[in-house]
């Protein structure tokens, strides 16, 4: 062997073999991987632990089209055939030919995907029968929209998980990587997919990264208000003054609320507080047995019960209000209820993040409310609320490739150390949702969509009605948004009656909203607010480049720039609301 790391004939070791000499080592890593797998056995089979993986609800989907997709299957394996006896009339070496104008695959990266040609081939293999398969489900005849809608989602998922780079054996930077760690990579890989089949989750980081209060949602104040439903946390001023109307904030139920309070550099709440604004925050309970009842009629009494509460300890007549994502949509239906009962002042503005009232074009989790699949989601409610996991895994099925598959490949086949991204870690901190109120939800809105409808439905035995909020609101959306999509967020333009504010930002459900100043990152887009159409507001757009933040703190002081000082009943726990504890509060830790 030559100190280059060459054999003496002077040929570079196969990246892909291991050393003759690591073979002993090879040895101990696949005794210590089978004594790591019984271990797991034996722990489940003590435990009597139900650890489903979680990682794939395309296959609750039931598609109607079962017979028509069967009929075309035999027409699929005959072009496969063909295809594959093609393959065998070639000749080595292989040499593919390089396609310049194809789009780029962060998948295939790796130089060996070009420069080997046996990757080469399974590369362009898999391309090839990854597109047939999604051009014959483009191509079955007989299916209405929401069937063909299903049946797509279900084979560009099927394509997403069948490809190479997902096996240790069919992926080069894998392989090389093993290669190189003499086998320690896949052993890690192990340990951490069994870790996550014991959790029924799929980590995107470790899972002991952060602790909430210590080094994520850390921006200082106190509960001062706690129901059986949410815990109301007012956080401290850090300006000697105060704007007068207070803001009281309202996050989406099927997430923990510190999404806008990551870090002090991401936090909104931090933010906001330093905009000289009285920032109150609702932090959800995530549900257990005692909540198998609670529907749609608690959450906007808790809403009402928030700004009451806000407004009695301050002594003010209204206060702003934000909802994001399905409580913007909750917001919208407590602004209507307000409205119907004479009572719409209480709020003086209401702003929605990437929110949507008009579910007509709600996108890919509208696949998720036919009755197969109401059936099984009961099934699976059986105590009386639905475990968060599931609702994790729906939503990172939207976005397979990125929140799944490079995460297998990356955790599991790679073995890579997780990154500590605290986003990342909020999205897997999971929270359970109320059996009856999440069907209502599906049900009355994203399938029946009733909101749209004038009194249709009705919330705490008052009729509503969304053409009757005047109130001034703020509507922002995410470009890329593909939880709540921009098309679906701008039809709260044609609902509402009072002034608004359309801002189309860029990114998507989450990136689109975090995105403080000091980032740089990103831009926003305003335009005619009296446009009649997306189109023509997007047409009349003027772009500015960074965080929309400012323009928002601009809008609001439009509303009512007045303050006062930060005294008092400003201060967390002064006012006749003494402190319960400190933030973040005990419902936001709860499993």
């Amino acid at each position: 062997m030559s100190e280059t790391g060459d054999d003496d004939s002077g040929t570079a070791p196969n990246p892909f073999l291991p050393s003759p000499d690591d073979l002993q080592h090879w040895a101990s890593v696949m005794t210590r991987a089978q004594q790591m797998m019984l271990e797991y056995a034996l722990g489940q089979a003590q435990d009597d632990a139900d650890a489903r993986p979680l990682f794939d609800p395309a296959k609750w989907l039931d598609t109607p089209a079962t017979e028509i997709w069967a009929a075309q299957t035999s027409k699929m394996w005959e072009q496969g055939v063909a295809f594959w006896s093609s393959l065998a009339t070639l000749q080595p070496p292989f040499a593919p030919s390089p396609a310049e104008d194809a789009p780029k695959d962060r998948r295939f990266s790796d130089p060996e995907w070009t420069a080997n040609p046996a990757f080469a081939l399974i590369r362009q293999t898999y391309g090839l029968l990854s597109e047939q398969l999604l051009a014959t489900t483009r191509q079955v005849a007989g299916l209405d929209d929401a069937a063909r809608a299903k049946l797509e989602f279900a084979a560009k998922n099927m394509a997403e998980a069948l490809s190479p780079t997902n096996l240790a054996l069919t992926n080069p930077e894998v392989i090389k990587r093993a290669v190189e760690t003499r086998g320690e990579s896949l052993l890690k890989g192990l340990r951490h997919m069994l870790s996550d089949l014991s959790r029924g989750q799929l980590s995107h980081v470790d899972p002991d990264a952060f602790e909430v209060g210590v080094n994520i949602a850390t921006t200082p104040g106190k509960v001062i208000h706690e129901t059986d439903l949410y815990q109301l946390i007012h956080y401290a001023p850090t300006t000697k003054e105060v704007f007068t109307v207070p803001l009281v904030i309202f996050p989406p139920w099927i997430n923990r609320f510190y999404i806008l309070d990551l870090n002090p550099a991401k936090s909104f709440v931090k933010w906001a507080t330093e905009q000289g604004l009285s920032v109150f925050m609702v932090s959800w309970k995530s549900a257990d047995e005692t909540m198998k009842d609670v529907v749609w009629d608690d959450y906007v009494a808790a809403q009402v019960d928030a700004i009451d509460t806000i407004r009695d300890l301050l002594d003010v007549p209204h206060v702003h209000a934000i909802g994001y994502c399905v409580a913007g949509t909750t917001l919208a239906a407590t602004l209507a209820m307000l409205a119907a009962k004479g009572e719409a002042d209480k709020v003086k503005s209401a702003t929605f993040f990437t929110a949507q009232v008009d579910f007509e074009f709600a996108g890919e989790l509208k696949l998720f409310v036919d009755d197969n699949y109401l059936a099984l989601l009961q099934q699976l409610s059986a105590p009386g609320y639905l475990d968060g996991r599931y609702m994790a895994a729906t939503f990172n099925s939207l976005r397979g490739r990125d929140l799944i598959w490079n995460y297998v490949v990356s955790n599991y086949l790679l073995g890579n150390d997780y990154p500590p991204f605290d986003l990342l870690y909020w999205n897997g901190d999971t929270t359970n949702l109320p059996a009856k109120w999440h069907r209502q939800y599906l049900v009355d809105l994203y399938r029946d969509n009733r909101l749209v409808i004038p009194n249709s439905l009705s919330v705490c035995g008052t009729p509503i009605d969304l053409r009757k909020i005047k109130t001034p609101t703020y509507i922002q959306a995410g470009r890329e948004d593909h939880i709540a999509p921009l098309a679906s967020v701008w039809r709260l333009m044609d609902h509402l009656s009072g002034p608004k504010t359309f801002l189309l930002a860029g990114s998507g459900h989450i990136a689109g909203v975090v995105n403080p100043p000091a980032a740089g990152k990103y831009q926003y887009w305003t335009g005619d607010n009296s446009a009649p159409t997306l189109a023509e507001f997007e047409a009349s757009a003027t772009e500015t480049k960074g965080s929309w933040w400012p323009h928002w703190i601009g809008w609001i002081a439009e509303q009512d720039a007045r303050k006062i000082p930060a005294k008092g009943a400003r201060i967390p726990g002064k006012g006749k609301k003494k402190a319960i504890e400190d933030a973040p509060g005990r419902y936001v830790k709860q499993r």
